[in-house]
């Protein structure tokens, strides 16, 4: 009786690209969830007065550089919503690199692919979102300047 050495079916590890894939989902729920969530708990300013505080602020520039003198803005205090979303934009990119740089350990230490890919996707997709929002807001306000600067002559 000869003794043969069957193949081994052991599974690669799982772990990292688990761990990976739960932190891309932690990423992608603090990239989402805080946009429809923080302006229910902490409801921005009618729209109104944040038009008349934005006016109010533009004249008094204006008047300060007829006078020539330099114009010293007020300190506006960070509203409770303002700093949720900011650390919530904060802790989605930083989850969403922890979840690719889990997915690219998980490859190193030859852990299953698809994990790792799933690791990856979720990540990419929280900086993704992240950086979209920060894209939109930078169109809405360039959009904003140019409708006032319409407006007082400037364009």
């Amino acid at each position: 009786m000869t003794a043969s050495a069957a193949p081994s079916s052991a599974q690669p590890s799982r772990r990292l690209g688990i761990i990976g894939s739960i932190v891309g989902v932690l990423a992608l729920i603090a990239a989402v969830l805080p946009r429809w969530v923080v302006p229910m708990v902490f409801p921005p300013p009618p729209a109104d007065q944040v038009i008349v505080d934005t006016g109010h602020r533009i004249k008094d520039r204006l008047i300060a550089r007829v006078k020539g003198a330099e114009y010293q803005a007020p300190k506006v205090e960070k509203s409770a919503g303002r700093s949720w979303r900011e650390t919530a934009s904060a802790t989605a990119v930083a989850l969403g690199l922890l979840a690719i740089l889990l997915s690219v350990l998980s490859l190193i230490f030859r852990e299953e692919r698809l994990l790792a890919g799933v690791a990856a996707i979720l990540g990419t997709g929280a900086i993704a979102i992240e950086i979209s929002f920060v894209m939109i807001g930078a169109l809405i306000l360039i959009a904003i300047l140019y409708v006032v600067g319409n407006i007082i002559g400037l364009f």
